[in-house]
């Protein structure tokens, strides 16, 4: 069973017979090449560009996390248990744009999310060592990149039973039965089951943006509507 154990350097996370998750974040956090910045320029599209830049340094500070997260629940035979967990903590940030802002707030201290995080916690049953690695992500003040934590760590657990995973942005959540049909859709293109990481952006209007590896097929309404711009420019 999954512990907290604090002392002066803050929480540590436990499993049974295993080394701290703080241990595991800082093995992969001390690899080389880790950490370092693209010196890439952004051209015309530097709105896009400079979101997929920063999501690209949300998933460099979150895939440490997941990967220890990932090797904890492995060894201690919960991957499935968290793999839940994480889907339904996933489910109140899509659902619940309040939260969604709480937690990336930066005005608002690591401590203090960990206590509203507790009281959230409690009157849920979330897997307990789920629940510890989400106290020290909150008292580590990354919260907000809990998005790219679930995400990769998606990745790992798909990645590990042989699957792919898709990254799915739509402008409201998608219902379990479209979640579904999305998922038989992809499976039955790539030949193997799909795991879908889903995310919101309300910026699309209408459609999906979906991403499998370097893959990108994008049928959002935001991006109709520019392309019959730029037709009607050229026609004009």
């Amino acid at each position: 069973m999954a512990r907290v154990a604090c002392d002066r350097a803050g929480a540590t996370f436990k499993g049974s017979g295993s080394r701290p998750v703080s241990e595991h974040v800082q093995a992969f956090i001390s690899r080389p090449g880790f950490g370092q910045r693209s010196q890439k320029r952004i051209g015309q599209q530097e709105g896009e560009a400079a979101l997929a830049a920063q999501n690209s340094v949300l998933t460099q500070i979150a895939r440490p996390y997941a990967s220890a997260l990932f090797d904890l629940a492995q060894s201690e035979n919960q991957l499935a248990s968290v793999e839940t967990g994480l889907s339904d903590i996933s489910r109140l940030i899509g659902e619940s744009d309040d939260f969604a802002r709480y937690l990336r707030s930066p005005v608002i201290s690591g401590d203090v999310k960990a206590a509203a995080l507790d009281a959230i916690l409690g009157k849920a049953e979330v897997n307990p060592l789920l629940a510890n690695f989400l106290r020290l992500v909150a008292k580590n003040s990354r919260l907000f990149a809990l998005d790219n934590i679930i995400a990769v760590f998606r990745e790992l657990a798909a990645a590990a039973r042989g699957e792919a995973t898709a990254d799915v942005t739509s402008a409201a959540p998608l219902t379990d039965a479209q979640a579904k049909a999305l998922g038989e859709t992809l499976k039955a293109k790539l030949g193997k089951t799909v795991t879908l990481n889903q995310f919101v952006d309300p910026s699309l209007i209408g459609g999906l943006q979906v991403k499998v590896g370097s893959q990108m097929i994008d049928s959002s309404l935001k991006t109709k509507l520019a392309a019959m711009k730029v037709a009607m420019k050229e026609v004009g």
